[in-house]
């Protein structure tokens, strides 16, 4: 059956399970609920965490746990019929980012793309982004060390109120308050992103000598439970600006 009209990233994310497996697969008791088009098509507690790479899981239902005959047009990727694409059909709208296992490691499990539905929950909380991994957490600590922000020799920042944000496996991000940024070198962006440890981002770029950093700056207006000591206040990507922390240049 060709595959010409089919999501090809999607194929090919099928293609590489089915022939290598997930990096790690492991059941979750957590309750997990998947709202799409105004219904619940989801409500279970025999969830998956599947990391399709090593940096963090998506969700992987049992295909038994979600709302009957809500996945139909199903095709056969590849031979074998060992997986499937699919359709979500809901009351108003459908996706198609939708595969089906039959077989292998993942057999009886349905990958619904995590962006495609209208909202997922863990118990009663709503999560963003992806699903956070259980093996992975951050911390907030208060520091009084400087913080200084500069590009090409401008101080864009500087702050000793700070809150240091350190998550498992990536670097250190440095908060402060919005009261310790040069606003003159700012302007604001539309870009929004997702964070399931911390919520949704917005950002700010900055110009200084006339060239424009996009989105070097970022803050969160309402973050969640877990995050909400950095509400409010603004971080700088060290990858694209100069940090020094005590004086001492970030790398």
């Amino acid at each position: 059956m060709s595959n010409v009209d089919h999501p090809q990233d999607l194929i090919d994310l099928a293609e590489t399970l089915l022939a290598n497996g997930p990096h790690k697969i492991e059941r979750t008791p957590r309750r997990v609920r998947v709202l799409f088009d105004k219904g619940w098509i989801v409500d279970t507690t025999s969830a998956h965490h599947v990391w399709e790479h090593p940096y963090y899981p998506q969700y992987y239902i049992d295909s038994s746990s979600i709302k009957p005959g809500s996945i139909t047009n199903k095709k056969p990727v590849g031979d074998g019929h060992l997986a499937s694409l699919a359709t979500l059909q809901g009351p108003t709208k459908s996706t198609d980012r939708i595969l089906v296992f039959e077989s292998g490691k993942l057999a009886g499990l349905t990958r619904l793309e995590f962006g495609a539905m209208d909202a997922w929950y863990e118990e009663d909380t709503a999560i963003y982004g992806h699903p956070k991994d259980p093996y992975k957490r951050i911390d907030i600590l208060p520091s009084s060390r400087n913080i200084t922000v500069k590009v090409n020799d401008a101080v864009v920042a500087e702050s000793t109120m700070n809150m240091f944000l350190f998550e498992t496996g990536l670097r250190p991000r440095y908060y402060m308050p919005k009261t310790a940024i040069q606003w003159q070198f700012t302007t604001p962006s539309e870009t929004t992103t997702l964070c399931p440890y911390k919520g949704k981002a917005e950002y700010y770029n900055l110009i200084v000598d006339g060239k424009e950093i996009k989105d070097a700056m970022w803050w969160y207006r309402y973050p969640t439970h877990e995050s909400v000591q950095i509400a409010g206040m603004a971080c700088f990507y060290n990858e694209r600006v100069e940090v020094f922390v005590n004086g001492v240049k970030e790398e």
